[in-house]
């Protein structure tokens, strides 16, 4: 199963990753992709963008991303795909030259009367962003196999 953004914590933190590896274990670029929702020709393109992204290389050119390359790759994901930054804009701000950061709209308080007491809670951003990441993929496998089954 892809994994997905921990509930409860800021969007700018790497993906808890579900595949029986450590947690400050290196992952390859297929992995980082699948978690982040990717594909992994962005984020070779990011390395070239970002001179801050500097993920192991070993022999044939094989990309090792460590913990903390992960966590900035979900910073520049969500910069680029959720604030709305340039490439141009996201650079400055991870280099710390970005100014003032734009403050996220605040969500509206409830009403008490809007809502029954035995309501479950609207789940977090993350949360829905991350089902709807696993949902396309799905839905990308889908198209694909009824392509090839009219290929046929």
């Amino acid at each position: 199963m892809p994994a997905v953004d921990t509930p409860g914590t800021a969007p700018s933190t790497a993906p808890a990753f579900q595949d029986g590896k450590a947690p400050d274990a290196l992952r390859t670029i297929g992995e980082v992709a699948n978690a982040l929702g990717l594909k992994q020709h962005v984020l070779r393109y990011w390395e070239e963008q970002f001179p801050m992204l500097r993920p192991l290389t070993r022999a044939g050119g094989r990309r090792y991303y460590r913990p903390e390359d992960i966590a900035l790759v979900a910073r520049i994901d969500q910069l680029l795909h959720r604030e709305g930054y340039t490439i141009r804009g996201a650079r400055q701000a991870l280099a710390g030259k970005g100014g003032a950061r734009p403050a996220p709209a605040a969500a509206p308080e409830p009403m008490a009367e809007s809502a029954p007491a035995s309501a479950a809670p609207m789940p977090a951003e993350d949360e829905i962003i991350a089902a709807i990441r696993v949902l396309r993929r799905h839905l990308e496998t889908i198209r694909g196999r009824l392509a090839d089954a009219l290929k046929d």
